[in-house]
């Protein structure tokens, strides 16, 4: 007789491999216990997949029922009524009448790549409609986050009668009010967090605000976009606005710009987000968008991509022109239709990400420096808080995110102007919600302004509230961080060994993807593999050869490991036999393909390990 997975009881499951204390001081575990073995084995079953295939399906929680719209997730199947969304329908109604009346729309947006993209998106619908918007993204160092006064009366000045703000304009009440005396409409489409009080405008449509039951809140603001127009289409159809001589636009063909804003902005991967990215890449690898194309040329991606090459190749190119060069350059790629001008300003973009690396190395170092002499010997401290005069805004949430990762704890990174004022960024880990915790500074007086995502939030402050900032945070996360750090895990989805990863295996486990936030790309543990080679390459990077004891060789990386203890260990055991834990990849290198191991964490076997041959 045969138990159901949910009779079965639920307990922690051992040590994979044995392994309680790894080179990066984590305990291995089984992603699946028990019960997520049963319902493995009944996915596997029922649906005929491979055993690795349903371990790592069972290991992302879903129901045997749901296995095969998993697998194909569409977004005709997940989308859902738009006016769920509070407010959706006034903002429908408005933008239909600008539309249908030829209004000067102005959109104000974000300068990273999901306000780029969020619009670049809404632009291409309005110029379908016939309207010619005005676009505005403002200078991160000039300008800073969200509408400012300056440039609503700019965009008065050129006529605008509706304003809508994309990724930006949840807590600008101050600005908008403005925009509202200067005789604009106001739409906001927004994803961050709302603070007690909102804007007064014609409408507010965040699926975050407290009376929104929608249930789209881990949206990217793009994803939203998305949403509001295909809203937007249903109410221009009933008005009877498109027609043969202007056809009602087919959303699904600006799909590269959903995948890559969400993507980028690290909106988890599930649901609608998932079919989001997935669609939006089969879209990119046709190569028919001109901006897209030409991106994916500078960024030398000749294979197929993925949805790790949006977040760490494609993402970072267009947040360059924000960071340190023109704000406006990514949405100037993504609206460009001519090939050569295209080119021209990828091209700049990737001269402009390039010289964004030197500064951020540069920070990073004073940075990393300065919170290992906050944090001392002892290591103490939930939160690191680091200022100076000499860093540029445009790579702070870049550095936090690195300080984050090395001394696992939340990050705050603060470049201070000349006159006294720091914006920053700060950087979270699992289980502490910053931007909770930053707008309660902000209530308290212990910033000038601040908000932002429970992973990620920016922070604006004089130079003489920097203590007080430091030991607010201090207060505001030292129990989650704790709870946070108590355990430092490490979830392998299976185990493999070289010989066993090939093309068609690494195949087989991407049919779970696309893989990212709230859909991790599984993780898999070699048992003692020799390590036969490793040489520092890149920017800090360990390059790897692994050998199992049939002799099979895998190749391997280790990013940004040097100096790290994961770049220690490997450093110190050449030859020796180790149980590895990664992710697996095809490297497509002229015209070859060969998979490569990224990986994450080293341990040292106990004696006489079992081996998988």
């Amino acid at each position: 007789m045969t138990l159901p997975a949910s009779a079965l009881p639920v307990e922690a499951p051992d040590a994979f491999f044995g392994v309680s204390h790894s080179a990066t001081s984590r305990l291995w575990r089984d992603r699946l216990d028990p019960r997520g073995a049963a319902r493995a084995l009944a996915i596997a079953q029922r649906h005929q997949l491979p055993e690795m295939l349903a371990r790592v399906i069972a290991g992302r929680g879903v129901d045997i029922d749901a296995v095969a719209d998993f697998l194909d997730p569409t977004i005709r199947r997940l989308m859902p009524d738009p006016f769920t969304v509070t407010q959706m329908e006034t903002a429908a109604r408005r933008l239909a009448d600008a539309a249908i009346h030829r209004e000067t729309v102005a959109i104000f947006g974000d300068y990273d790549v999901d306000g780029a993209t969020s619009a670049a998106l809404l632009a291409w619908h309005l110029r379908h409609c016939g309207l010619d918007p005005l676009i505005h993204i403002p200078d991160r160092v000039f300008e800073g986050y969200g509408p400012n006064v300056d440039a609503i009366d700019a965009l008065a000045g050129r006529g605008a009668t509706l304003l809508v703000t994309v990724d930006c304009g949840t807590t600008s009440i101050e600005p908008l009010a403005v925009a509202r005396q200067r005789g604009m409409s106001v739409v906001v489409i927004d994803h961050h967090q709302c603070g007690d009080d909102l804007p007064e405008v014609e409408a507010l449509v965040n699926p975050n605000r407290p009376d929104d039951l929608s249930g789209l809140g881990h949206l990217a603001a793009v994803g939203l976009v998305f949403v509001t127009l295909v809203a937007l289409n249903r109410e221009l159809r009933r008005r009877g606005f498109w027609s043969g001589e202007r056809p009602e636009p087919n959303l699904l063909d600006m799909l590269h710009h959903v995948a890559l804003g969400t993507v980028a902005d690290v909106a988890p991967l599930t649901g609608l987000n998932r079919a989001f990215v997935a669609k939006g890449l089969i879209a990119l690898r046709r190569r028919d968008h001109v901006g897209h194309t030409a991106l994916m040329d500078v960024a030398r991606l000749s294979g197929p991509p993925e949805a790790w090459h949006l977040g760490f190749m494609l993402g970072p190119r267009i947040n360059a022109g924000g960071r340190i060069g023109r704000a406006d350059l990514g949405v100037r790629l993504l609206l460009e239709g001519d090939v050569s001008e295209a080119a021209r300003i990828a091209a700049e973009l990737d001269r402009l990400n390039a010289e964004r690396r030197v500064i951020e190395q540069t920070a990073e170092a004073q940075a990393e420096a300065e919170a290992l002499a906050s944090l001392g010997l002892e290591d103490k401290g939930s939160v690191i808080v680091t200022a100076s005069e000499g860093w540029h805004p445009g790579v702070v949430g870049l550095v936090a995110s690195r300080l984050k990762d090395k001394f696992s704890r939340p990050a705050f990174v603060v470049a201070l102007e000349p006159g006294g004022i720091g914006t920053g960024s700060g950087r979270s880990i699992g289980g502490v919600d910053l931007g909770k915790a930053v707008r309660r500074a902000v209530a308290d007086g212990v910033l000038l302004k601040g908000g932002g995502h429970t992973m990620a939030a920016g922070v604006t402050l004089r130079k003489e509230q920097l203590a007080e900032f430091r030991a607010y945070m201090e207060t505001a996360l030292a129990a989650d961080v704790a709870q946070s750090r108590h355990v430092r895990e490490l979830f392998i989805d299976g185990a493999v060994s070289a010989r066993a990863a090939t093309p068609e295996f690494v195949a087989t486990l991407n049919r779970a993807g696309p893989f990212g936030a709230g859909n991790p790309e599984p993780v898999v543990a070699l048992p003692a593999h020799q390590l036969i080679h490793a040489d520092e390459i890149g920017q800090a990077h360990l390059r790897l050869r692994l050998r199992s004891g049939d002799g099979a060789i895998l190749n391997g990386i280790a990013f940004r490991a040097v100096g790290q203890p994961l770049g220690n260990a490997l450093a110190q055991m050449r030859g020796q036999l180790l149980h590895v834990a990664g992710s697996l990849a095809v490297d497509r290198w002229q015209g070859a393909e060969r998979v490569q191991l990224r990986v994450v964490d080293v341990a040292v076997p106990d004696p006489g390990p079992k081996t998988i041959r």
